[in-house]
Order: structure tokens, then C-alpha cells, then sequence
């Protein structure tokens, strides 16, 4: 069941809420400015449209509505859909068809963690037609469970190194001796004898130093290698993050002239994980200007975080315009953020 805080910044009477969230629905619909008399045959008030006029005047005198140009009917300000989110909107419940929809999608076997958020949020820009955003922290206790040095030519290896939540890394590498068969079986156990059963917080700057030292006069020979499975590690260990979707943004007309600025903050994974809450939540909407950076100001996005074994340690996002379905959009999102959810629990108790 979806709950919201109830935020009441400015009082309405009931006509006004009524006329507020109409004009709201219909330029989601159409993103067509929205008149009286439109209002007056979609809305169940006895009313003349004078009155409705007149209503709709107070509510752009308090900065709910705007007018985009001369004689023009109005259109939702970002504070309208704030109010419009915070008390009027009625959520859409999932039909046992798009909820099967959904399923199907994750309908994957023993699947790699990072696959299954980068597909995960492919699989939603493309139902929701927006851009999508994800992020996951990997959860404490996850340690290491086989490291491979895998040889690839003379001297080039491949290093490989498997989480016990089932992340695999793995990166080439360039070292000064013969990549054979016998010298990468030696180090592999070597490493496998002092990594193995580590949790990943373990393996800091410091403990390399110290497996160097055991490697005695090898080291000078491994010492690339030994650096790179430190590398791969703290890649696990910072956990994901994903950005899919884009392009979605460059089809929507209200975004012509920011979706620029937008595509390269989207690019900014600093910049993306700032605006997640550290807090727990179910979902979260900014719209607009509730952003405090310039690419977002025409954008809204949509976020929910999704727990892993019982842990709010993830979250997924909708970036897109502010003239979203937002009734129909969260309930999908949360319904999508809840499968991801228990899919990565499953695989993240893998031993």
C-alpha cells in the first residue's frame, strides 16, 4: 500500500483542490495549457466556468498555476504539482497484468549482480520512457570468495576476483614475468591462502602491504597484480551504480533546451548519488525547482529504495519531465523496486 505524508503549505477549499488536480491531470495528458471551459466539462462541479475562471485566478495568484503566454489558458507550476503530490493524487494500482509484466522481466536464473542492475534499469527506461538511475551499496560481511590469475599472453594476465555475493571483477593486467600456466596456478593459490574468506573491508592499502611482504623475494614480480586485486576489491566494495536511458530524454519537447545540460550531469556519478537521501523511504519525488541545480529545473525524478535481506541499501530513479503520469508511475516504480529487491537478496546470500 502506498503511503505519503500529507504536506499542507497552502489551504484550498475542496472546489479548488477539485479544479487544481484536473488542470493538473489534463496537461500531464496533453501538455496542452488548460482552460475553464475544459475544466467545466471534466470536473463534476455546479459551477459556471466564470466561477471556475475566477478559482482558477486565485490559484495562479498563489503560484499554482502559471500562463504560459497572453489569453492562454494555464498550466500546473511546480508548486501545483508538489501540492497536487503531496494531497490530491490517487495512485493507480498495478493490474495482475503489468504486475506479471514486471515479473517476467526478472524472470532470470542465478543472475550476476551488476548484469541484473544494468539490466534491471534498461528494462525500466524503456517502460517508463525515461532516463533511469541506480545505485547499490554492497552490504557489510561480503567478503572474498576465489581469486583467478588467469594467464593471456606472455605478459599479460587476467585477474579475476568473485565476491561471496556473487559480483565477479576482473581487469588485464601487464607484468615483467612469463604469464605460464605453473606461475599463474602458484600465485592463484597464493592468493586464494590470504584472501579467500576476507570481508572486503579487510582488504585495505595496508593488508596488501603485508601479503607482499609474504610473497618475500616474488614480490617486485606480483607487486602490479597484488595492486590490481586491492583495485578490484574496493570496486566491489563501493557497490554499483548505473545510468540508462538517456536518449529517452532528448523526445520530450518541454526539455529541448536543458536536456543538454541535463545528459552530463547525468554523467556525474558524484553528482547523481547526492541527491539520494541517506534516510530510509519507500519513494521520494523532486520536482523541478525542489532541485537545487540548474540541469534539473525542468525535471522531476521519481526515487525508491529497495532493501537487500531486510536492508534499505539501494535505490533506483525516474529522471524525466516534470509532466509525468505520477499516479501511475510510482505504484510501477515501487512494484519494480520491490522485485529487484528480493531478486538481489537471493542472490546476494549466495556463500
Amino acid at each position: 500500500m502506498l503511503n505519503r505524508k500529507r504536506v499542507v503549505a497552502v489551504e484550498l477549499d475542496i472546489r479548488k483542490q477539485k479544479i487544481l488536480k484536473a488542470i493538473i491531470e489534463e496537461y500531464t495528458k496533453t501538455g496542452i495549457p488548460v482552460g475553464s471551459k475544459t475544466i467545466s466539462t471534466i470536473i463534476d462541479i455546479n459551477v459556471s466556468p466564470a466561477t471556475i475562471r475566477n478559482d482558477m485566478a486565485v490559484l495562479f495568484d498563489i503560484g499554482m498555476l502559471e500562463q504560459p503566454y497572453t489569453s492562454a489558458g494555464r498550466v500546473p507550476s511546480h508548486m501545483g504539482y508538489r501540492y497536487y503530490l503531496d494531497n490530491l493524487v490517487d495512485f493507480t494500482p498495478l493490474s495482475s497484468a503489468e504486475q506479471s509484466a514486471i515479473q517476467a522481466m526478472f524472470n532470470v536464473a542465478n543472475p550476476d549482480p551488476d548484469k541484473l542492475l544494468s539490466d534491471a534499469m534498461q528494462m525500466l527506461a524503456e517502460v517508463t520512457n525515461c532516463a533511469t538511475i541506480a545505485s547499490a551499496i554492497t552490504p557489510c560481511g561480503v567478503c572474498v570468495k576465489r581469486i583467478e590469475l588467469i594467464p593471456a599472453s606472455e605478459n599479460i594476465v587476467i585477474i579475476m576476483v568473485i565476491a561471496t555475493n556473487g559480483v565477479v571483477k576482473s581487469k588485464t593486467c601487464k607484468v615483467v614475468f612469463n604469464a605460464n600456466r605453473q606461475v599463474c596456478d602458484f600465485f592463484t593459490n597464493f592468493a586464494n591462502s590470504h584472501f579467500a574468506g576476507y570481508s572486503l573491508n579487510e582488504i585495505s592499502s595496508s593488508y596488501i602491504n603485508s601479503v607482499s611482504f609474504d610473497l618475500g623475494d616474488y614480490y617486485t614480480a606480483f607487486n602490479s597484480v597484488l595492486s590490481s586485486i586491492y583495485e578490484l576489491c574496493k570496486e566491489i566494495n563501493d557497490g554499483q551504480f548505473f545510468v540508462k536511458g538517456q536518449t529517452n530524454l532528448l523526445h520530450y519537447n518541454e526539455l529541448e533546451d536543458s536536456a543538454g545540460e541535463l545528459l552530463i550531469w547525468l554523467d556525474k556519478k558524484e553528482q547523481v548519488l547526492n541527491i539520494i537521501p541517506d534516510e530510509p523511504f519507500d519513494f521520494k519525488v523532486i520536482v523541478g525547482k525542489e532541485n537545487n541545480k540548474m540541469e534539473l529545473a525542468e525535471s522531476s525524478i521519481i526515487l525508491s529504495k529497495y532493501s537487500i535481506s531486510g536492508t534499505k541499501c539501494g535505490a533506483i530513479g525516474v529522471v524525466g519531465p516534470v509532466r509525468m503520469q505520477y499516479e501511475k508511475l510510482i505504484p510501477k516504480i515501487l512494484y519494480f523496486s520491490n522485485m529487484l529487491g528480493e531478486l538481489l537478496s537471493d542472490t546476494f546470500n549466495i556463500d
